[in-house]
Formats: structure tokens, sequence, C-alpha cells
């Protein structure tokens, strides 16, 4: 019996109602379109949860945490581990005067929303992210100045034994794309975002005015992953350096392998023009570095993860 298989036969045994798949396609997953088959996924909720950390924790295999797959590339042979994504009341978020605690499984966008339903303000930057806020806390997600770290107050999450920690904003050692949690091993179950009181209407307003502008200047009628590339260390005068600009600068606007290709709207976008495979997306990626080393000397770093490296 492998691990895999004594794991899925103790979870079967201990929680006889969680939804566990076997094989289950990550192209489902993943905002890219794109990725073979985990070999088991379990989709816990409520006291599920701690279960499925601690039996795997004892089993001696550890799980991948999944959000939405938004910053996602998953192999076209697939993943041959166990895969964890939250559901039911994880998925949820209620406000408290001026905190708002939102689920790990939350959609960001959602929680943004709910935001606003409240007339508190600080997340309308986030209306229109489309990962969870597990995944935001854990790659401290930002977009039109703002930045998970600014908002967030603390954060409630298992450890890899099952074990429950309240984590700071502070001891959360947020930086550009990088948290305390980049390293996958916890589990974001909550996260408490401290808000201000907000005019309704200015804040919907906002919002409104960013998803104008995300809509012309992004290529979202097609899958992506959002921004490839993180953003380049500044020039040594403090000149911010961006990758779309260096990409379009070097040409590589409309390159295509296979399905994949740098988007013709925003060259900071690879998207999924239709039937690309992972292979033609690491490939396209492969190229952009290529080009914008050779022509600019910057070594572009990756924004979007490859699961199982």
């Amino acid at each position: 019996m492998t691990l895999l298989e004594g794991l899925e036969k103790r979870l079967r045994e201990k929680c006889p109602e969680l939804e566990l798949r076997k094989n289950e396609p990550m192209s489902k997953h993943t905002s890219f379109k794109v990725g073979g088959p985990a070999a088991l996924m379990a989709l816990p909720k409520g006291e599920e949860i701690k279960a499925v950390v601690e039996t795997a924790f004892h089993c001696n295999v550890v799980p991948f945490f999944l959000g939405n797959g938004s910053n996602l590339l998953v192999p076209d042979a697939g993943y041959d581990g166990f895969v964890v994504k939250l559901s039911g009341a994880s998925c949820q978020g209620e406000v408290f005067a001026n905190e708002l605690m939102a689920g790990g499984g939350m959609l960001l966008s959602r929680a943004a929303n709910l935001a606003l339903e409240h007339g508190l303000t600080g997340l309308e930057w986030a209306a229109g992210i489309p990962g969870t806020v597990g995944g935001a806390v854990t790659m401290n997600a930002g977009a039109y100045g703002g930045e998970i770290c600014q908002v967030l107050h603390q954060v409630h999450v298992l450890g890899p034994e099952g074990h429950f920690e309240v984590v700071s904003n502070r001891e959360c050692e947020f930086a550009y794309r990088h948290s305390a949690f980049s390293d996958g091993r916890r589990l974001i179950l909550e996260a408490v975002f401290l808000l201000e009181p907000g005019d309704p209407a200015a804040i919907k307003e906002k919002m409104a005015q960013l998803s104008a502008q995300r809509k012309t200047k992004q290529p979202l009628e097609y899958p992506s992953a959002g921004s490839t590339f993180k953003r380049p260390a500044p020039l040594p005068d403090g000149t911010p350096v961006y990758a779309a600009a260096l990409i379009d600068q070097c040409g590589c606007k409309g390159l295509t392998v296979g399905g994949a290709q740098v988007s013709e709207k925003h060259a900071g976008f690879i998207i999924n023009r239709g039937g690309a495979t992972c292979a033609d997306i690491l490939a396209l990626m492969e190229q952009v570095k290529k080009r914008v080393y050779e022509g600019t000397g910057v070594v572009l770093e990756p924004e979007v993860k490859l699961l199982g490296t």
C-alpha cells in the first residue's frame, strides 16, 4: 500500500462524509485551465479540516494547499500527491464593526464586496483579483497601490501537525509577493482585516473605476494567471522597472507557443488562447525570459508557481 492509499483509507475511516476525489483534473482548478490530474484531492469543511491535516501528517504525506489556482501551473502529467482545497464555511466571511473575518477559501473579490456592503474601505483594489483570501495572504497580493499587508490584522492557521496558531501582521513577514506562509507548510483558515468606515457610494465608484481599468488594459477574456512575472528590482536611482514594459520593449507581444501567447493587449500576461498545455506556457515563459535578458540584462522571475517544484 502506498502512502497515498494509506492516507485515503484512514481519511475515509476518520471522516466518512469528507469529499475525496481521485485523479481529479487540475485543469478544473486553475485559472490557466491546464494541468493533469491530482492523485488525491480533499475538499474539507468545518472540523474535517483539522482532521485532514493531522491525518496527512501522521501518514507522512505533505499536502498541497490549493486556493483558486489563479497563480498556479500544473504539469500536463499531473501531480502525484495530495491536494487540499477548503470548502463550505471556509469560503465565507463575516463583519464585526471594522473587522472583516474572511475564510481562507473565500474569494478575495467576494471579501472586497462584503466590505462594500458594510461601508468599509481598504479593499477596493482587491475587487478584481481572482484568488482566494488564503492565497492572497500567502503571496501578499496587491494591485493599484494596495497590498494585503496594509489591511491585514492577523491570520488563523493550522500548522503541519494540525496545531492552531494566531499569527499577527508583523509575524507574517510580508515582502513583495512573499510572506511567512510562502513555503506552503501552514494552512490559512481565516484572515482578519482591519478596515475603515467609508462612504459606500465612494467605495463602489472606486471599485467600478478599477474594474473598468482592468477590462481596458488586461486580457480578461482569456484564461491566464494574471501577471506572469514579478516586478524586477528598481534601477539604482530608484526608478521602478516593470516586467510588462521590458517584455514589450523586447518585441515579445504576440509571441506564441502552441496555444499559449504573450497577450497583445498586455505584455505582462501569458494567455491560453485555446488548447494550451502547461508545456506550451513554460516554453513561452523561457523564450520571454531569454529575450528580455538578451535585450536588457534583466532576469525575469516568474510570479506564477509550478506545482511539484
